[in-house]
């Protein structure tokens, strides 16, 4: 990835945390229309099958998946809205 993960200023931040499959997806979907194309959606997951899922869903919808950032506890994962 050419973009350093941590220094992403996203759009708009999704707290999925504490949800399990499919909640951080479900949350995804709710708030990537509120994201400007070309614009950065985090999602922050503590269910270890959102890693799969999320980039799953993004190419699905067309959109791009950056990446994840381990923190402490959670992950923050990267959608750039495409479309």
């Amino acid at each position: 990835m050419s973009e350093d993960l941590s220094t992403i200023q996203a759009e708009k931040i999704v707290d999925a945390r504490g949800t399990s499959c499919p909640g951080p997806i479900l949350a995804a979907k709710k708030g990537i229309p509120s994201v400007s194309v070309g614009g950065i959606m985090e999602v922050q997951a503590t269910d270890s099958g959102t890693t799969k899922d999320l980039p799953a869903w993004s190419k699905k919808m067309g959109h791009e998946y950056l990446g994840v950032i381990e923190e402490p506890g959670y992950m923050r994962l990267f959608v750039k809205k495409m479309k």
